[in-house]
């Protein structure tokens, strides 16, 4: 059984009740005070509280997305992260393997050009011999003949981490949002290119690349959007978007800011704006103060061209630790008179999936009118 299954978590729950109910049927038989009555009220207590904190666990865990298998969840996932290739020419076949397809649930039927299509790929990077999982949504659009002829703007969506990038689709609902805003008119059609930052299991290397290790910013300012182009009818860089949350949201924006020939919006939801070092980090810089410096993004804007991009961040007044900071940002991009810079505050929300979801919508209109079909 998965980690994010029902039936785990059923299981989970009926055992926790089960030893609850053993707990009182023993414990009257346990009521003596030798070491062997002690040790087990201690051992039944310990079990019980174990097992609620399992269900509590999974629970949160299907909730949020954190995990997306036990492999994932222990740090042995094997078949994601760096892949190396020793032929000088990266990665052989298509960049992009096409692993699943399905349509849009609830969206209109189940044919691809009523109701979309979402393919689970894996993606190759040929210049940083990274590869990585993804979700892809195309839109309607893309298999009617009326459109055969044309590209797709595409916005890259990240996730947080340790996320998954099936929470996008299944507890963020982009691919529904992005149709719905469609056929109100909010939002043109566009590729949605679903993944999480963290290319590199169970290291969170906050799309920095790493002296020694994985080239994550390269990743996704050359290799992804040369991957799905190769694939896809996908627009030229420079007329994509790319949009992320809390981890997600601080790759986006420093992507968005580092390459605005690629990315000419960017859109952070909770975001941080410096990369932190701790121990799912580990050292990511190796002493090049150079890149710690570029890293951060209070010191970009201080120090570097004010980028010629668009920029979104989002925050709350109530439950967001990162309000004040976001205003200190805005304040600070407004400065630069050339980077354009936009904002949701709500009054209250937190760093969770329901404040996310409220901010989804506007923020994907917001990234469709800065994108061209170019």
């Amino acid at each position: 059984m998965g980690l994010t299954s029902n039936k785990t978590l059923a299981v989970a729950i009926l055992f926790a009740v089960l030893l609850f109910v053993c707990t009182v049927w023993l414990w009257p038989r346990l009521a003596r005070r030798n070491w062997r009555a002690v040790s087990g009220r201690v051992g039944l207590l310990l079990a019980t509280q174990l097992a609620l904190f399992a269900c509590l666990g999974i629970a949160v865990n299907q909730a949020f997305g954190f995990y997306a298998s036990w492999a994932d969840l222990l740090g042995t996932e094997t078949d994601q992260g760096v892949v190396v290739d020793h032929t000088a020419s990266g990665p052989p076949g298509s960049p992009v393997q096409v692993v699943s397809t399905s349509e849009v649930h609830g969206m209109g039927g189940s044919l691809p050009r009523t109701a979309g299509q979402i393919q689970q790929v894996d993606i190759a990077g040929r210049t940083t011999h990274i590869a990585t999982p993804a979700y892809v949504y195309l839109p309607p659009e893309y298999f009617q003949p009326q459109y055969r002829t044309r590209t797709f703007p595409v916005v890259v969506v990240l996730s947080g981490y340790p996320g998954t990038a099936r929470a996008l689709v299944d507890k963020l609902h982009y691919p529904r949002t992005a149709q719905h805003l469609v056929r109100a008119g909010r939002m043109r059609p566009a590729i949605l290119v679903m993944l999480r930052p963290t290319v590199a299991p169970p290291r969170d290397t906050e799309c920095v690349d790493v002296p020694h290790g994985p080239q994550t910013e390269t990743f996704f300012a050359r290799d992804l959007p040369d991957a799905v182009r190769a694939h896809y009818r996908a627009g030229k860089p420079g007329g994509w978007g790319i949009v992320g949350d809390s981890t997600g949201g601080y790759c986006a924006l420093k992507l968005a800011m580092h390459h605005p020939d690629v990315y000419t919006a960017g859109a952070g939801l909770s975001p941080s704006y410096k990369a932190p070092t701790d121990v799912t980090t580990g050292d990511l810089f190796q002493g090049d103060r150079n890149l710690r410096n570029r890293a951060d993004l209070w010191w970009f804007l201080r120090h570097e061209p004010a980028p010629d991009t668009s920029l979104l961040v989002t925050s709350s007044k109530v439950g967001e630790t990162n309000y004040k900071a976001t205003l200190k940002f805005i304040a600070s991009v407004e400065a630069t008179k050339a980077t354009r810079i936009s904002s949701i505050i709500l009054d209250s929300g937190g760093h969770n999936f329901n404040t996310w979801r409220r901010e989804i919508p506007a923020t994907l209109q917001w990234i469709s009118g800065r994108l061209s079909d170019r």
